[in-house]
């Protein structure tokens, strides 16, 4: 299996896209909702449920490991690599920037994401390692995730907190702008219509699943390892707060799994 984790449902949109390049495999998501959101939370927070959770996953068939959380992948993918040299595992960050340098011509890109994303800077870093004339203007935006979570996704709640956040775009006449957290691209079409059709808005999980599909297909002794089929699997810590709603817009209402609850995880 693909194992996937975030701190709550926002990596239900990296599976999303994984399905879509990968819809052949079999996926197991663990979802530690009793902890959420990590972006508020410390380094070394993160790290320890990172580390607890990749080796669960792991313990229960996952062959792969997605850290489909910004959070996680800027504090935690290292140490992750480290603790589990055997198991390939992706982060959310690499695909995205790889995939800006390579492909666009960019001068100024905006970038929002939970206060850990940002204050890690492991997006600026990794962009700026390549293209040091690239401008970044970098965005927390801590009320977002908590409006996700509750199913809250559209309407003037959620509209005029986008306002207030991208607010500080408006006269950077930035050509990108990055979702650099798993829970934002259920936001997406709010934030295009509040940026404008001028703005490319970049969903990292895109390019992660490209990523992914490309290793698989060039590292046939570990493909062959992973389950085929539809018997996904979905963990949470903690009883997830409109599960069916978020479930619903990213897979549609035919997809009908059911969830488990780890109490005590």
């Amino acid at each position: 299996m693909i194992g996937v984790f975030d701190s709550g449902v926002g990596g239900l949109t990296v599976v999303k896209e994984i399905f879509k390049q990968l819809p052949q495999y079999q996926i197991i998501y663990f979802g530690d909702t009793a902890r959420l959101p990590y972006g508020t939370k410390g380094e070394d927070f993160v790290q320890k449920y990172s580390v607890k959770i990749t080796d669960w996953l792991i313990k229960n068939g996952a062959k792969v490991i997605v850290i489909a959380c910004n959070t996680s992948s800027a504090w935690a993918s290292d140490l992750l690599k480290k603790r589990f040299p055997n198991t390939p595992i992706f982060e959310m960050i690499t695909p995205a920037v790889d995939d800006i340098n390579n492909n666009h011509k960019f001068s100024k890109i905006g970038l929002i994401g939970t206060p850990g994303t940002i204050k890690s800077f492991a997006y600026q870093k990794r962009i700026l390692k390549k293209n040091p004339n690239l401008k970044i203007i970098a965005q927390p935006c801590p009320l977002l995730v908590p409006l996700v979570e509750e199913g809250k996704v559209d309407g003037l709640v959620v509209q005029e907190t986008c306002k207030e956040y991208l607010s500080v775009f408006d006269n950077e006449n930035i050509d990108a702008l990055i979702l650099a957290c798993t829970h934002y691209p259920l936001l997406k079409k709010t934030i295009e219509k509040i940026v404008g059709k001028n703005i490319k808005v970049i969903n990292p999980a895109e390019n992660l699943a490209k990523e992914l599909k490309i290793f698989l297909k060039n590292n046939p002794k570990i493909e062959k390892q992973i389950k085929k089929g539809i018997d996904h699997q979905f963990f949470f810590s903690d009883e997830p707060y409109n599960f069916e709603k978020i479930k619903n817009l990213c897979f549609g209402k035919k997809f009908k799994k059911p969830i488990k609850i780890l109490t005590g995880f």
